[in-house]
């Protein structure tokens, strides 16, 4: 009894070691006497002890820094550049067989490739087209990723890390913009406001009467807004028709 007891045990025992659960994210790629079988799972699968070694994959998307790379960009300016990762296993059995290790080669292949396309770039599509720049990332390194059964979902640039001189003269450039701006505006509004002008007086020569409106209107004006005693000069042809009408006649 106490040896069929043991025995009934280790049976046991061997048993519940061969069951693996494998949750719905994960798949087990087994390898037979050295020989790959494929993937198990999801659910509850059987490893046979001694004679299957398993490899759990996970097949979640995986998010992956890429450390601060120096480049040297098209125009010899020397920039930090460090990114983000986002990629997923498709097929265990590449990702296992394929590659050693397959996280430390993907991140491995994103810093060299982060490094090669920046250092094509000029510095001013660095900073304006990032969008472009993350496209031909993402083609690159799934390129590189496909043979391990590895899908490359995106990459995005996250910070560039500028010199101090070159963001005291891109604050100077800056600057230098918006007055060029400025001043555009402001001549602009001087060309609008002087045409007017000169409308104004091409109408006022034509209709001799609209100076004399205007000139009254700025009276009213100056009476309005000022209760001192103001000493304005009064154009003669303003007067001039009540003059003659108070002449005697010959």
């Amino acid at each position: 009894m106490p040896g069929g007891f043991v025995a009934v045990l280790v049976l046991a025992s061997l048993v519940l070691s061969a069951l693996k659960i494998v949750r719905e994210y994960e798949r087990l790629v087994v390898f037979r006497l050295g020989r790959l079988v494929g993937p198990r799972g999801p659910g509850i699968t059987v490893v046979i002890p001694g004679l299957e070694k398993a490899v759990r994959v996970d097949l979640r998307t995986v998010t992956m820094d890429v450390p601060p790379q120096d480049v040297i960009t098209k125009d010899n300016v020397s920039v930090k550049v460090n990114a983000v990762l986002y990629f997923r296993v498709i097929e265990p059995n590449r990702a296992v067989a394929e590659v050693e290790n397959y996280l430390f080669a993907a991140s491995q292949i994103a810093q060299t490739t982060l490094r090669s396309v920046c250092g094509e770039a000029e510095l001013d599509d660095l900073l304006a087209e990032r969008e472009k720049i993350n496209s031909k990332l993402q083609t690159i390194i799934d390129q590189h990723t496909e043979p391990w059964g590895i899908k490359v979902v995106q990459v995005a640039i996250k910070h560039i890390d500028l010199p101090e001189e070159m963001r005291r003269a891109m604050a100077k450039q800056a600057e230098a913009e918006r007055e060029r701006r400025a001043k555009v505006i402001a001549a602009e509004g001087e060309f609008q406001a002087s045409q007017r002008l000169s409308e104004a007086a091409a109408v006022m020569a034509k209709e001799p009467i609209t100076l004399q409106l205007r000139y009254l209107q700025t009276l009213a004006e100056i009476a309005t807004e000022n209760n001192s005693t103001t000493l304005f000069p009064v154009p003669i042809d303003l007067i001039g028709p009540l003059l003659g009408k108070g002449t005697p006649r010959p």
